[in-house]
């Protein structure tokens, strides 16, 4: 099956305005069609794209700046006078990718010759910044955590070279049997040290053995003073939870089947900085990793140096 045509998972009332199951949010060239409306929030966006050999799509300008990250296969993307060839990658869990930012109030054509799954994470622009080529060198690559606490990070629009109004992006790959996102952390208040972020994340997961089951991870979330919300969900690919505000994680890839997330955040903030903080019960596990190695099955694909 699909990420469209999978049996939904069941949810309780309280959780189901922050999980959305494959496919509730398709159609027409859209797996998924994440507005901050329907979010019901004010900044971050999420649209999944998927072309066929030789289709095209072309996005309206609007107000929203985004990337153009190939989650499998390439495209072309042409704006205007200016044509970018992307090469993309097989599938998120073998490489990095080129990509490309595209700013507000600029219409997008893509075109994939050979077919391609796009993601375009989004945010609500206030400024503007110029459309630009991103080569894969510039992706920003890195292990964090150790021992089951480890995963590799992949930074899109974090702390590397691209400019944008209010996007951060990136991606994070957790080997099956991990915990990431792991000490739980926030980032809903504004401070020297935290920034006020909305937060999409966005999973694949990798099959099993036999190349046909189905894995699954679980999402958590829970209440940050002043924050009531209560999240505790199995997801599988092409799931999307979105995250307000509290305290979230961990992301648990249940064993045998390794996970992918795309994070997007955007946020009132103009800096471009990730800032959060840890559940203060949980922020000593980070003491633990010196004494630990890093997953030998990191990193999953190319990196950076």
């Amino acid at each position: 099956m699909g990420h469209t045509d999978r049996i939904a998972q069941p949810e309780t009332s309280g959780q189901s305005r922050y999980v959305i199951r494959a496919g509730e949010l398709a159609h027409d060239s859209y797996e998924l069609d994440l507005t901050p409306e329907r979010a019901g929030w004010e900044w971050s966006s999420l649209r999944v794209v998927a072309l066929d050999p030789g289709g095209s799509l072309t996005v309206p300008a609007g107000e929203h700046e985004y990337l153009v990250l190939p989650l499998s296969g390439g495209c072309s993307v042409q704006a205007g006078s200016e044509r970018f060839e992307v090469a993309g990658r097989e599938s998120v869990f073998t490489d990095i990718t080129d990509y490309v930012y595209v700013p507000r109030r600029t219409e997008v054509t893509l075109t994939s010759a050979s077919g391609a799954r796009i993601a375009l994470p989004g945010s609500k622009a206030t400024t503007d910044k110029p459309l630009r080529y991103c080569p894969r060198s510039e992706v920003g690559t890195g292990l964090r955590g150790a021992g089951p606490s480890s995963r590799q990070v992949n930074n899109y629009a974090l702390g590397n070279d691209v400019e944008t109004s209010h996007l951060l992006a990136c991606e994070v790959l957790t080997p099956g049997g991990n915990w990431s996102s792991y000490p739980p952390h926030k980032h809903d208040e504004h401070s020297e040290v935290e920034r006020v972020l909305e937060e999409i994340y966005y999973y694949e997961v990798r099959s099993g053995d036999d190349g046909d089951a189905e894995g699954f991870a679980l999402q958590r979330i829970y209440p940050s003073p002043g924050h009531d919300i209560d999240v505790c969900t199995e997801v599988r690919g092409g799931d999307v939870v979105v995250m307000p505000y509290g305290y979230h994680g961990p992301s648990v890839a249940a064993p045998g089947y390794d996970l992918y997330y795309l994070n997007v955040m955007a946020g009132p903030a103009e800096d471009s900085v990730w800032l959060m903080t840890d559940d203060p019960h949980h922020t000593w596990v980070r003491q633990t990793w010196e004494g630990q190695e890093v997953d030998p099955r990191l990193p999953m694909t190319p990196m950076n140096d």
